[in-house]
């Protein structure tokens, strides 16, 4: 090797985790470093393999949903929601009208729930450690909602094929309005805290950059598309369920930068407000379950059916040979399509920003590495 050859050469790799805090899950990724750029980066996951594609295979539909508790940990009532419709698809299911609706109401309440956890851990990424607590302050309000509907604070098990496993609580409309005021009040002080605080804007701003176009070649989805300026929502542009009936609007950011994928999710959180409201005030009395089998058998034949989870489009592809099991099953999901964008983002960042990059793309390992 020439002197001047050596001179031009990437001298350091820098390894962060797997076991690193601001990785946002056992990730580890390698970042190829000259001085105080990043060059490149090398991703590994699969810490987290627990092949629940295949365990599903060996399981009774009614028992799959408690698996798919178990991908995206923080959207639990999103991703049993897209499970149960896929087999509902398969067997011409028709939903009840009031299961539809608590079905909503739970989905979105796990949206901002979500988000305010990604508010937080975006302030500490930042170096800011009041942000944290704000955020889980008011995640908990929701939790403890969650734990007096489903019975768990987590991994809820409550969607059933057909409907949903009990009706709301008699008190839940009670606690379900303060909750909302609540959280009005909460994503407000977070916004004025965090959003526009000059040192955050300074680590946040025209960083970990993706334009529209190479948003959508990447295969983005969520807020991190629409973070990039482009208008796709699931639930507004394929609606399924019943969000055809609410209003809402659509969130976009116009840089792609590390701030606009943050303020995206703060803003979502006032549009799942709104979807809620308008569901509490048309929700029906009735039935919470369709006339099913208790154990399924949807006829032969295969089907794919997504949805607009936290992280943005999450798919089921359900095959099935006409028995109690999943011939084969396959998930889409969006961390892992989303950390594909993770190489373009960090090119020529500074190392100090990484953490915020890799931050912003909000994954979750367990649906990652499945």
């Amino acid at each position: 090797m020439t002197n001047q050859q050596s001179l031009n050469s990437v001298d350091m790799l820098l390894n962060m985790g797997p076991q690193h805090p601001s990785t946002h899950g056992v990730f580890r990724m390698v970042l190829q470093i000259d001085g105080e750029r990043v060059i490149d980066v090398d991703p590994y996951i699969g810490y987290l393999h627990r092949g629940s594609e295949k365990l599903s295979e060996g399981e009774q539909y009614a028992q799959i949903v408690t698996l798919f508790d178990r991908l995206d940990y923080l959207a639990n009532f999103n991703n049993e929601l897209v499970f149960c419709m896929a087999v509902e698809k398969l067997m011409e299911v028709e939903i009840p009208e009031r299961a539809e609706y608590i079905r909503v109401i739970l989905c979105e309440l796990n949206r901002i729930a979500s988000h305010f956890l990604f508010y937080g851990t975006m302030g500490m990424d930042a170096g800011a450690s009041t942000p944290i607590l704000y955020g889980f302050r008011d995640r908990e309000k929701i939790q403890s909602i969650f734990e007096s509907v489903s019975g768990a604070r987590m991994m809820h098990n409550y969607f059933r094929i057909g409907g949903v496993k009990e009706d709301l609580p008699a008190d839940f409309f009670e606690k379900i309005y303060w909750l909302i005021d609540e959280i009005k009040k909460g994503v407000d002080q977070a916004d004025s805290l965090l959003s526009f605080n000059e040192i955050f804007l300074n680590r946040t701003r025209n960083i970990g950059l993706i334009n529209a176009e190479d948003a959508i070649d990447y295969g983005l989805t969520g807020p991190n598309l629409r973070a990039s300026g482009v208008s796709y929502d699931l639930r507004k542009n394929d609606p399924y369920s019943i969000y055809e009936r609410f209003d809402f609007d659509i969130p976009v950011g116009d840089r792609g930068d590390v701030w606009d994928r943050y303020f995206v999710r703060v803003q979502e959180i006032r549009e799942s407000v709104k979807i809620i409201e308008q569901a509490l005030k048309q929700i029906p009395d009735g039935e919470i379950t369709a006339n099913v089998r208790r154990i399924a058998r949807p006829p032969e034949g295969d089907i794919f059916v997504h949805a607009e989870n936290p992280r943005g489009d999450f798919g089921v592809y359900l095959v099935s040979d006409g028995s109690d099991k999943p011939y084969r099953l396959k998930i889409r999901p969006p961390s892992f399509c989303n950390l594909m964008a993770l190489r373009h983002m960090m090119r020529n960042a500074y190392v100090s920003d990484a953490v915020m990059i890799l931050g912003s793309i909000d994954i979750v390992l367990g649906e990652v590495d499945r």
